[in-house]
């Protein structure tokens, strides 16, 4: 077993090593994560509109008081992904980001259409809806941004720009160099935007949205899709490779847009359309002290195991657990590399999640609200902040029951394994 392990591994790392090192997916997941505090902001906004012990109408109160607290941050989270994109894209070409980042963002609004339809079909043109700075430009945002910082990254590499004599202060010198990559860049938005409204009497927005966004996020949304990333992430951590960051790199910008859509319906009092989202993967998944669920290990490890060095791991690992940091019980048991623990490893997680989806999809717990919950809130209480029950929090904590049945018997044999080698 652990020579077809050892093998396996020859060949999955170099693999999984190239692609968390992918100069795109790098720029992606960063790009999402510099809007990560300000999605915090706006959820925790929302939290506070819409806590359950308040009326109807002093919940719409709060909403107009301090509705912008979410409108101008997870409303418009186009805006900073695109924005991060371009920015990170440019330094990963040693090229100024803040001009890269200006001009994707640019670009995006270049073909952005500035209309917006009222209910009664009425065509108000001069205005920018917000849920084209949101979920619905998500897709078209990130391709227009990764296309935009490539041209202007090129064209500054080929050296055409205006260059200022020394004495010239280096804010004005770097303004002059970045005018003709922008200028040339930005034009090529303004003849794609232009060709597409002339000739096709369409938007790109409404076209990426329909060809590509709608089927993709269908597809994430997909309890066989999401096992199947959830699989990928325990698989890469048992040879020691961040599966999260790795998956979550190229699953996040589905796993958020679905996140901002059920959002957009939980303000509006509507039905919420989405079970899997962002904030179902991080509560609901990996949540329960890290990948892999480990809280029931660490748990087990800290007050059943008979071994000194498995409880002495166990309560070195408790306190960073309970925040949902789990490196110390990964490397110190270790989970890498170890066949004995591999099945509970890939197995838990999986089954607790079909779990976690049916009882949603039931209607016995509500799907999470659309709120971004920092991982690193301590379980219950994640569960209840991702959707605004205490049922959340009470299937929380039937998770990690759960997560503790199906590891104790092979930490049992663990622990047995450790005492014949005594």
């Amino acid at each position: 077993m652990n020579g077809f392990m050892d093998s396996l591994g020859e060949k999955i790392m170099p693999l999984a090593n190239k692609l968390g090192q992918n100069r795109y997916l790098s720029v992606l997941r960063d790009a999402f994560m510099l809007s990560f505090p300000l999605t915090m902001f706006g959820s925790i906004i929302v939290v506070i509109n819409n806590l359950p012990f308040f009326s109807d109408a002093t919940k719409g109160t709060l909403s107009s008081l301090f509705g912008n607290g979410q409108n101008a941050t997870m409303s418009i989270m186009a805006v900073f992904v695109t924005f991060g994109i371009g920015y990170y894209l440019s330094k990963s070409y040693d090229v100024e980001g803040i001009f890269g980042g200006a001009v994707s963002f640019a670009s995006f609004l270049l073909l952005t259409p500035f209309m917006m339809t009222l209910e009664d079909g009425t065509e108000v043109s001069g205005v920018l809806s917000l849920d084209r700075l949101g979920a619905k430009g998500m897709f078209i945002g990130m391709i227009a941004a990764f296309l935009a910082g490539e041209i202007y990254c090129r064209v500054t590499k080929k050296g055409w720009q205006i260059k200022m004599p020394d004495g010239v202060p280096p804010a004005v010198a770097k303004s002059f160099a970045a005018l003709i990559p922008a200028i040339l860049t930005l034009s090529v938005f303004l003849f794609i935007n232009a060709i597409v409204t002339g000739l096709f009497k369409t938007n790109l927005h409404d076209v990426i949205y329909d060809v590509i966004q709608k089927p993709l996020v269908g597809l994430g949304s997909s309890l066989p899709a999401t096992l199947i990333a959830l699989f990928f992430v325990q698989f890469l951590w048992f040879f020691g490779l961040h599966g999260q960051i790795i998956v979550n790199s190229v699953m996040d910008p589905i796993w958020n847009t679905l996140m901002l859509e059920n959002l957009d319906a939980y303000k509006a009092g509507e039905k919420l359309p989405h079970i899997i989202t962002k904030p179902f993967m991080e509560t609901f998944t990996v949540g329960l002290g890290g990948s892999g669920m480990t809280l029931a290990v660490i748990l087990i490890m800290a007050f059943v195991m008979k071994k000194k060095q498995y409880r002495d791991i166990g309560r070195l690992s408790l306190a960073p657990g309970i925040f949902n940091v789990n490196e110390p019980v990964i490397f110190g048991l270790p989970i890498v590399l170890n066949a004995t623990i591999l099945i509970p490893w890939v197995l838990a997680p999986l089954i607790v999640t079909v779990l976690n989806y049916l009882v949603m999809a039931a209607g016995i717990v509500p799907p999470p609200t659309g709120v971004s919950v920092p991982w690193t809130v301590p379980i219950f209480f994640s569960g209840m902040l991702a959707t605004n029950s205490i049922l959340g929090g009470i299937l929380q904590l039937i998770d990690l029951l759960i997560v503790g049945l199906l590891w104790f018997p092979f930490l049992r044999l663990l622990d047995k394994e450790k005492e014949s080698a005594i």
